[in-house]
């Protein structure tokens, strides 16, 4: 990692030479905030601001709705009305845009703030997991969780963490809701899989605490999720809500662990799973319990950062209990601020929920208190009210600097992880060999197959060609897919599966060895696939894709060039059972 280190540390000293200010800046004393030097000295100051709120700027304060846009994809007047009138003191973004326009959309949401009877700037979040490509276009793209944990390199981890916080503070984004801290034992596992760092409890404590530090050094909140661990669940909480049976000592010994790790690093938040954990709380998932939030969280882990609710619009919540009621019990167990997702109008039932709630007293004022404490202090540590605008040509030049995508390309060839290698692997790119690549639509989309094609044919001199098959290959299909082959000299074939393999892809892999020509497989989603045709020839895993097809090129680009020589670095972050340990991992 020291390449990688000289070329972050070279650029970071650069720009701090040639960013300019936004010109819309104000400093706190603009808005009669001064910025105190010492804790002491800044709680105090919060606890004026709270003093000088009325109710309604209070649970503005408690409520983050994900922002509305316009044709231009810009926020709308819905999002202007719920910052300017409901005074929310937090958004969650969504949509993609480059660089520039997501600065200048940030700063649009931070003016409207300014523009508030109070002046308090906003926290503005985003899921980028795997960079801040995740939402801006330009950015730069890293491998998935699983393949970082891959790499066993902690450094890589934090380094990943430090680009993504720079690029995202660049464009406005202070808040990143990563890293994912659940330990992914089921393999069956329909939301977590390769978000997760992997399925040893020690390797995702490591990880998360060296992301943590990466996201929160360089001016980004970090957030450990989803407590207290969505990593053994068989239900989407997206779909469905999901109940864990295993036993305390369970829970402690492999759950929780990673989100103690992150609590001791100095994590200043944490997300909360829509899942019920039996061993705590039978009856209300962890979002909504005041056992599982302000009973474990707060006074047995010590936990003194801000709670925040995962998207309160997940089925595992909305359909059982509404976003008004769903709201309120989640404040009242402990939660901070509520994550609003949905439709303008249940956003708005939110609010409204936790403001009649606070004027019935059913939330108390102490409660609501100790939350807006936990927001403003954590608003002036990341400096939010001196500095909330970001210059939106300097994001640019940021999010496309060639050291940062170097580093990403590093990273991933680090993780690729090759399992298995008959004397087949690495092809030789200057031979002049037809190359045959198979794969599935994924999702109903051709992109990312069209990306693995591309980077083949980039690196091979011989002719390439392709077939893209549905997600489940019909016997056509396959049949056409043999027929290329056999006209070849190489075959690689993609698979790709969020859970259990489609039994096409299977087939279609048995077909296409019994050519009896060199079969690549390369896994674009979990692991594990390799167990449904261990006879195979050679077999990688690049952790790419999870499981809403969300494409990251840096990886399957990254294996492409392992298949054609550069070293493999990736050693198995999981068990596959019956066939590969922890660990494994062939190198050249």
């Amino acid at each position: 990692m020291k390449k990688l280190s000289t070329l972050i540390s070279t650029f970071v000293l650069a720009s701090t030479l040639v960013m300019p200010l936004a010109a819309t800046a104000k400093s706190p004393n603009d808005f009669n905030y001064p910025d105190p030097p010492t804790e002491k000295a800044r709680k105090g100051m919060v606890q004026r601001i709270i003093a000088n709120m009325s109710d309604k700027e209070k649970i503005g304060q408690l409520v983050m709705p994900s922002t509305h846009d316009n044709s231009n994809r810009m926020p709308d007047e819905r999002s202007e009305k719920l910052i300017k009138e409901y005074n929310v003191g937090s958004v969650i973004v969504y949509g993609n845009r480059d660089a520039k326009k997501t600065a200048e959309y940030n700063n649009q949401l931070q003016e409207w703030a300014s523009e508030t009877r109070l002046h308090i700037p906003l926290f503005i979040s985003a899921d980028l997991e795997y960079g801040s490509v995740q939402h801006v276009t330009d950015g730069t793209a890293f491998p998935r969780q699983m393949g970082i944990g891959a790499t066993r390199d902690l450094k890589a981890a934090k380094e990943v963490a430090k680009i993504t916080a720079i690029e995202s503070k660049a464009t406005g984004f202070n808040w990143n809701y990563s890293p994912v801290a659940d330990v992914n034992t089921n393999p069956a596992n329909p939301v977590i899989g390769v978000r997760s760092f992997g399925e040893r409890t020690d390797l995702v404590s490591q990880m998360t605490v060296a992301q943590v530090k990466g996201y929160q050094e360089n001016g980004v909140v970090a957030t450990a999720k989803h407590f207290p661990g969505h990593g053994d669940t068989s239900v989407d909480s997206h779909y469905g809500l999901a109940a864990v049976t295993y036993d305390r000592k369970t829970l402690e010994e492999v759950h929780l662990p990673p989100f103690k790790a992150a609590i001791d690093a100095g994590v200043d938040s944490i997300m909360t799973a829509h899942v019920i954990i039996e061993a705590i709380d039978p009856e209300l998932p962890a979002t909504l319990s005041k056992k599982v939030l302000t009973g474990l969280l707060r006074e047995e882990m010590g936990f003194k950062g801000i709670i925040v609710t995962d998207a309160m619009s997940m089925d595992a919540i909305d359909k059982e209990w509404g976003a008004g009621e769903a709201g309120v019990m989640a404040i009242n167990a402990g939660a901070d601020i509520v994550m609003a997702t949905g439709t303008y109008a249940q956003q708005l039932e939110t609010y409204d929920a936790l403001y009649a709630a606070l004027k019935s007293g059913e939330l108390t004022k102490k409660r609501v208190n100790e939350s807006l404490e936990r927001i403003l202090m954590a608003k002036y540590k990341y400096d939010l009210f001196n500095d909330r605008y970001d210059d939106p040509e300097t994001a640019t030049k940021v999010v496309n600097t060639p050291a940062f995508k170097e580093a990403a390309a590093e990273v991933a060839r680090k993780s690729i992880t090759v399992l298995k290698n008959d004397g087949v692997l690495p092809f030789d790119a200057s031979a002049n060999k037809t190359t045959v690549v198979v794969g599935p639509r994924i999702y109903n989309s051709t992109s990312q197959m069209n990306g693995v094609i591309q980077a083949v044919r980039t690196k091979s001199s011989g002719a390439v060609v392709s077939a893209i098959t549905a997600t489940n290959p019909s016997d056509a299909e396959i049949a056409n897919a043999v027929q290329l082959a056999s006209q070849a000299e190489r075959v690689i074939v993609a698979t790709f599966s969020p859970g259990e393999l489609a039994s096409g892809q299977t087939k279609l892999v048995k077909a296409l060895k019994a050519t009896g020509k060199p079969v690549v497989v390369l896994s674009l989603g979990l692991p594990y696939d390799i167990k449904n045709f261990p006879e195979v020839d050679a077999y990688l895993a690049s952790y790419a894709i999870e499981r809403w097809g969300s494409p990251v090129p840096t990886s399957w680009n990254a294996a492409v060039d392992v298949i054609f020589g550069a070293q493999p670095g990736g050693k198995l972050p999981v068990n596959i059972e019956g066939y590969y340990n922890f660990g494994d991992g062939l190198t050249y």
